[in-house]
């Protein structure tokens, strides 16, 4: 006896005493933190080992001796009391690490004390053994020894110190912090800058590196085993096991347990330590049944001393808030993984996404990749919270079958037999789900893939007035997406009816078989209750186990699709020889291209055959040829950037590339020029002159710090070109590579740009350049022409000798001299757009601070920036701060969300609906009550003969009134999934039509990044996150009102703990809930950044890769999804704070329902105490559930508020009037009349176009030309009421347009404009949206549009799938699509923004022969960036800041001598 108490009480008693002491010490000698060492984490798992044997031997005691328990109270006592104390231990040995205490004399003289006190039964132990040998008691005797080894072992471990503390870092503020960071969020909305700073082992740099080698390593190894397999079976030794590994090996890296398998090596270990938490948690959550158990027993024996009572409802409180502290320590360190593994994956893609090679890119669009970090990092992440369950919720419903034997005896079979039969079912219906899953992921990918390709050409879709078939495509999505989900959830709600009822189903099968059996079996409280608490316990593993497997599942379809992307081929490295050696300086070649044969993908036909060239070093290499034949692909291949079939490829030095289509960042006009080097003041500025640039940055709102908006909205594309330039010609690089950059820009600009740039005496001239080019007046000036037909080099030479060799080059130029001999050398180098700097963005009118004309640039005066500022006072006060600011950042709203959201979001759904949801869960809560008190009177039934009467009728009552809830629950949890997707399709339908409604200002200056999050995540969000979160809510807002009932019924004083318990959880919610939403909207908000960054790089990954800059990219890539970890981790960690503190309430719950049931011991039946305490051990789980489920319904009811922002958003007027009386043939003559007119791009600024007013009759052919910034696209934009009337008005046929819809007026009259978009689909439906015309029409527009022969030997023609924004088509071909679109439309009004920028000449020419012939009877406006083009129309415009100046035929024009003349003598026409 003495063995037992005594010498085990001692150590305990003198650390219980002095520990609050120490702590204290503790807390008020801060030196630092210290970082887990080997020595901490070994103390820890001793400590564990330690602590376990004492939980192991109280059980022990439990089974083999339950007889003398009431004799030996002590010994169950002694192992329990030893287990604490070393509980405790660890405890402090964890505050002494984050204190930086490095050696402890208070814990050593603990464990001195424990081992000098264990030597007395040591001696009696051993001296025992040797009496009656070891094999008497050997379990005893082995738990004796080991546990005192291990207290040596902890002596030992104690005699060393640990390493020094660090400074104070997050991982301190975890606790600490986290209370002040959710009272900070509660007291003031929090901001970005309240958040704590990661630490390094969760940053992107820390993680990446790390997974990056383990995954080279992982891929390098299955290389090489795949080769050594394949050349064994090709060398025909065919072996059937080798063939067999070898098919292994293929099937395992085409599944994705190869990626699973490197994040699992690299996490593993720090998981490991959550599941032995998890391990933990489970013996405590078995051992209070058993302390329940001998509760139930002591209320049943009257001669019990009342200590016993006490100390049960003690032990059983102190064993549930154990429970939690380890369940919570393993949810923070699963969240602490998940989070690791998505930055991971994160990183792994962005990684892949910069050197995936061409073919490999447009099988995966930009809307996919986007959806891999975003959803699917997602799954991930749930995947590491459920995987343990998978292999540990069989452990646990075994054990609890085990126990429910020990009460039950053969009748806990019934119990299996029904587990049993639950599984099946369920398997099935995960398994079905998973299918329906896949095919609703389809079709989101589809849609949002639909949705990018909007987003990016809506200037299109609103020229034509496509948004109603556009509107049309993505609802078909959707309507697919969402049938899919309703299966899925009718699926799912059978499946949680069939969970929820299953308690009831095994507590019904196991007692009807128990009573049936034998009359003897009697129910009492101890059975009944006891096996109800393990039910209770065995539901979690049940409901767990079909997630987790469902999970695990998904995650196998995602690895399959993130392995697929991530070892998508590369771009082959060292496949272009890029030297920069010494040798360099001795070479005179910098390009050298021998015999090489080039194809966009492996398995393609080549794009360029035969190709040897060599570039002397300085020298002007000029590229031409038809469009399609070649040039880019050759430029792509010097670059790297395609596949070789064969040949050699050596460039020497470092290299810029100029792109055909100008790659601009969502940046400053700096950024895009400096493009991460360091800013050398006076280089910069000779380079922006040269560019010529500082025109343009007198007229932007903030000169160069100026932000451009995405894709570079608001610059013309002569203006993103010019700065593409610039980028590379800041680089100082040796090797040039210029796409066609002077396509775009003004016929004098180009000049000026060839002669300060590109030129002999440009400032590149000691470079090797290689220019793409159209124009013919470059030409004389190169050093080597090479001519590409069909992707060979026919000729190549100077000019001189192409010339005198009179072969294809020498009839070109002789074919086009004559129409360009009038023109100067000057005019045909820069007309190729000439206007288009302007003309792009007359097109945009965005710029939010400037007219777009005076926005674009070029020779306009300059404005004075006072007067076209908006003079109200707030705004001239704001100038500086927000001057050059385009894009609308992604805000983070503040404070809790309105209930206008919840009211809208159940607006949508109907009042009609909602009240029978709530009555027909109150029903069902009441059915569950019935049945629960039915038990306890059952329980309470008197035994008479050692039996109980009317078992029959009271086995039938019980199950009826369980099979009525499982009704209830399928009921209501149908009719809560139906509701979701009621509202959510009302929600998307409103989204869509707000944002296709939206003028083209708002996409201005709204990030695509931040329309796609919002029709990606948050509408996901809609579909399943909410309906869920209130399906829970529900069912567990009730059931705690059953408890309550309960607990108030068997002991009405509970009143006096339960309502102050309950204000306590009030408060703590409600500080809670205002932190979660607010971090929960910060961390939306900083991951939109992440995705727009991402669209951009996978857009420009060719320039990025060109100027040597993905290291830079990836920083800011880490960067920002470091900080959207930053918002994430508070998050989670507010999410642990929440439950331990609302766990501790619950768990005050059951010490007072349990020491208030051992205080009424004389008036309370054994039935009701059971009850009430076994209802109230499911209090802790159903607080936390209710707010988990709660904060997860604010959350995401989030989401419907920023659904719902753009409802709000300035809309265009209607797309088409009911009441209209508009003619079907209207407009029949084409006259366009302007009175008066005035437009302005905004409010408050001064009037682009000044009072117009302008007759043009039917079938008239009006040029409108003008210096840069002179209004004319402006023309175009009021026509196509893109902007509406400042004042005035415009008459088509004697139609007042802005009388008509804006569909109307926009599909009636055509344009063709200067950026040729199409979208992913069918050749055929890029033309025809809307099927209205027959194929022969279709083909006969593409034969006028010179399409027809390139169509007709597509294998699919006109099914012919165009890629993502028609990357499989070149430029050209793109452009001759858009005019074989007017050309099919044939209305009787053609707006021509001179588009044949990306036209070689001879097309160019047949274009133009097209239009005079095929729109012969039309009204065609020409928006003239080349004058020779006019010079035969009836009259010219010649606009001059916003007025028109002259208007005339060319011939009187030129005879005024006026500005016209002046135009025409500049350009040699005269």
């Amino acid at each position: 006896c003495f063995q037992n108490t005594v010498l085990v009480w001692v150590p305990c008693i003198y650390l219980w005493l002095l520990a609050p002491f120490y702590c204290l010490h503790l807390y008020c000698h801060d030196r630092g933190h210290i970082q887990m060492s080997c020595l901490c984490s070994a103390k820890m798992v001793l400590g564990f080992l330690l602590a376990s044997f004492g939980f192991v031997e109280f059980f022990y005691i439990l089974l083999e001796r339950s007889q003398d328990i009431q004799h030996h109270m002590v010994f169950l006592l002694s192992p329990i009391i030893r287990s604490l104390t070393v509980i405790l231990a660890m405890c402090i040995i964890q505050l002494e690490r984050i204190r930086g205490c490095r050696s402890s004399i208070f814990l050593f003289l603990f464990w001195v004390l424990a081992v000098v006190c264990a030597l007395v039964p040591l001696r009696a132990k051993i001296q025992l053994a040797m009496d009656e040998g070891i094999a008497s008691d050997i379990v005893r005797y082995l738990a004796f020894f080991s546990y005192f080894t291990i207290q040596l072992a902890q002596l030992f471990l104690c005699c060393f110190a640990d390493q020094p503390p660090e400074g104070k870092i997050i991982s301190e503020k975890v606790g600490r912090g986290e209370c002040e960071l959710v009272v900070k969020g509660y007291r003031t909305p929090l901001e970005a800058g309240d958040l704590w700073t990661l630490r390094e082992e969760d940053t992107s740099q820390k993680i990446i590196s790390d997974l990056e080698q383990d995954w080279t390593a992982e891929c390098a190894k299955l290389q090489k085993q795949e080769k050594a397999l394949a050349s064994g079976v090709a060398l025909g030794s065919r072996l059937p096991e080798q063939a067999q590994l070898l098919r292994k090996l293929q099937k395992e890296q085409s599944s994705g347990f190869f990626l699973l398998r490197t994040l699992a090596r690299k996490f593993g270990p720090y998981f490991l330590t959550g599941t032995l938490c998890i391990i933990f948690h489970d013996a405590f959550m078995f051992a209070i049944p058993q302390v329940l158990s001998l509760l139930l027993d002591f209320m049943r024996d009257e001669d019990a001393p009342l200590w016993k009572g006490y100390f049960y409802a003690t032990l059983m409180f102190l064993l549930s808030c154990l429970q939690s502290l380890f369940n919570h320590q393993y949810m923070y360190t699963c969240f602490t993984v998940g989070m690791r593994v998505k930055t991971a994956v994160m990183g792994l893609v962005y990684r892949k996404s910069l050197v995936i090679n061409s073919s490999a890119r447009r099988t995966c669009t930009v809307g996919e990749i986007v959806n891999l970090v975003s959803a699917d990092t997602q799954k991930l992440m749930d995947f590491v919270v459920y995987f343990n369950a998978v292999w540990l919720a069989p452990i646990e419903i075994a054990l609890c079958l085990f126990f429910l034997w020990q009460h039950l005896g053969p009748s806990a079979l019934a119990g299996i037999a029904t587990v049993i039969l639950i599984f099946p079912l369920n398997g099935f219906i995960a398994k079905k789900r998973s299918k329906l899953q896949e095919i609703q992921m389809k079709f989101m990918d589809g849609r949002i893939r639909l949705m990018n390709e909007i987003l990016n050409g809506i200037k299109i879709l609103k020229f034509y007035a496509w948004e109603k078939a556009f509107l049309e495509q993505v609802l078909g999505y959707r309507e697919k997406e969402l049938k899919a989900l309703k299966k899925s959830q009718i699926l799912y709600s059978i499946s949680i009816a069939s969970f929820n009822s299953s308690s009831f189903l095994i507590a019904f099968a196991m007692f009807g078989v128990y009573v049936m059996l034998d009359d003897k079996n009697v129910l009492d409280a101890q059975k009944v209750f006891v096996s109800m608490a393990l039910i209770n316990i065995l539901k979690t593993p049940l409901s767990q186990l079909p997630f987790a497997i469902s999970t695990t599942l998904q995650v196998v379809c995602l690895s399959l699709r993130m392995k697929e992307y991530i070892c998508f081929p590369v771009l082959a490295a060292g496949f272009v020889h890029l030297s920069q050696s010494f040798l360099y300086c001795l070479d005179r070649e910098d390009v050298v291209i021998e015999n090489g044969t080039f194809s966009w993908s492996a398995e393609g036909p080549p794009c360029l055959k035969r190709i040897s060239v060599s570039v002397p070093r300085g020298s002007l290499v000029a590229v031409v040829g038809h469009v399609g034949s070649g040039k880019s692909s050759l430029l792509s291949a010097m670059l790297g950037e395609t596949e070789k079939r064969s040949g050699q490829v050596t460039v020497k030095g470092s290299v810029a590339y100029v792109p055909q289509q100008a790659w601009i960042q969502n940046a400053t006009v700096q950024d895009n020029i400096i493009f991460g080097r360091e800013k050398l003041k006076t280089w910069y500025h000779r380079v922006l002159e040269a560019c010529a640039l500082l025109p343009d940055l007198d007229i932007l709102p903030a000169g160069d710090a100026t932000e451009i908006g995405e894709k570079g909205l608001n610059l013309s594309g002569g203006q993103k070109q010019r700065v593409s330039l610039a980028r590379a010609v800041y680089r100082k690089a040796d090797v040039y590579l210029l796409d066609d950059p002077l396509s775009a820009v003004d016929a004098h600009v180009g000049q000026h740009i060839f002669d300060k740039v590109i030129g002999p005496k440009g400032v590149l001239r000691d470079k090797t350049r290689i220019l793409v080019t159209h124009g013919m007046s470059f030409l004389p000036q190169a050093d080597l022409i090479l001519v590409l037909v069909d992707g060979e080099i026919t000729e190549s030479g100077s000019y001189q000798e192409l010339l005198s060799r009179h072969g294809a080059f020498a009839d070109f130029i002789h074919t086009f001299a004559s129409t360009e001999r009038k023109e100067s050398a000057i005019q045909r180098a820069g007309s190729r757009r000439s206007n288009a700097r302007l003309s792009m963005v007359d097109f945009m009118p965005f710029s939010r601070d400037l007219s777009q004309e005076q926005l674009i640039g070029g020779d306009t005066t300059n404005t004075n920036l006072q007067n076209m500022e908006p003079v109200s006072e707030t705004d001239q006060e704001q100038v500086p701060e927000d001057l050059g600011k385009l894009t609308e950042a992604d805000k983070a709203r503040t404070g809790r969300v309105r209930l206008d959201m919840y009211k809208k979001y159940f607006k949508t759904i109907g009042l009609a609906i909602i009240i029978p949801i709530v009555f027909l869960y109150a029903f069902q809560q009441g059915a569950s009550l019935a049945y629960n008190y039915w038990l306890s009177k059952w329980a309470d039934d008197p035994v008479v003969n050692g039996t109980q009467t009317d078992t029959d009728l009271k086995l039938t009552v019980f199950g009826a009134l369980g099979f009525v809830q499982g009704v209830a629950i399928f009921g209501t949890t149908v009719a809560i999934s139906i509701c979701g997707i009621i509202a959510s399709r009302h929600l998307h339908m409103d989204l869509l039509n707000n944002v296709l409604h939206s003028p083209m200002s708002f996409f201005e200056s709204t990030p695509s990044g931040n329309l796609l999050n919002r029709f990606a995540k948050e509408i996901d969000a809609i579909d399943c996150m909410v309906p869920e979160g209130l399906k829970m809510m529900l069912s567990y807002v009730f059931k705690l009102m059953e408890v309550c009932i309960i607990v108030l019924m068997a002991t009405p004083f509970a009143a006096v703990i339960i309502l102050p318990l309950s204000f306590l959880y009030a408060f703590v919610q409600s500080f809670y809930v205002a932190t979660s939403c607010q971090l929960r909207r910060l961390e939306a908000v900083s991951r939109s950044p992440i995705y727009t960054h991402f669209n951009e790089t996978v857009q420009g990954a060719s320039v990025i890769r060109a100027f040597g800059e993905q290291s830079r990219f990836i920083l800011q890539a880490n960067d920002r999804v470091d900080f959207n970890q930053t918002s994430y981790f508070p998050r989670f960690v507010a999410t642990r704070w929440l439950a331990v503190n609302l766990e501790f309430v619950g768990n005050g719950v059951v010490l007072a329902a349990a020491i208030l049931s051992v205080m009424g011991k004389s008036t309370l039946s054994p039935g009701i105490v059971g009850l009430a305490v076994s209802h109230s051990l499911q209090v802790t789980g159903i607080l936390s559930w209710i707010v988990r489920s709660w904060t997860d319904v604010e959350n995401n009811i989030v989401s419907v508020e920023r659904v719902n922002e753009y409802a709000d958003t300035p809309k265009e007027a209607s797309w088409s009037i009911e009441s209209s009386s508009l003619p079907q043939a209207w407009p029949q003559n084409g006259t366009i009349e302007f009175q008066d007119y005035g437009l302005q791009y905004r409010k408050g600024l001064e009037l682009a176009l000044k009072g117009i007013t302008l007759h043009i009759h039917e079938r008239e052919k009006v040029g409108i030309v003008g210096r840069t910034g002179a209004g004319k696209s402006s023309l175009a934009l009021g026509i196509f009421r893109i902007l509406e009337a400042a004042k005035g008005k415009i008459f088509i046929d004697g139609v007042d347009i802005a009388d008509i819809g804006l569909h109307d007026l926009r599909s009636r009259i055509t344009i063709i404009p200067q950026d040729p978009v199409l979208f992913s689909g069918s050749l055929r439906m890029n033309l025809d949206p809307f099927d209205i015309y027959t194929d022969e029409e279709v083909w006969s527009s593409l034969e006028l549009a010179h399409l027809k022969n390139f169509v007709s030997n597509l294998p699919d023609k006109l099914n012919h799938e165009c890629t993502e924004g028609g990357e499989n088509l070149s430029l050209g071909q793109r452009q001759l699509v858009c005019l074989a679109r007017a050309l099919l439309r044939k209305t009787k009004i053609l707006v021509l923004d001179e588009a044949t920028a990306a036209v070689d000449l001879e097309t160019d020419t047949l274009i133009q022969s097209t239009i005079r012939t095929q729109f012969e009877d039309c009204t065609v406006l020409t928006i003239a960036h080349r004058l020779n083009t006019i010079m035969d129309y009836t009259r010219v415009i010649v606009m001059d800041r916003g007025h028109v100046s002259e208007m005339d035929s060319p011939a009187n024009l030129i005879s005024q001598r006026g500005q016209f003349y002046r135009m025409c003598r500049e350009a040699g026409l005269v």
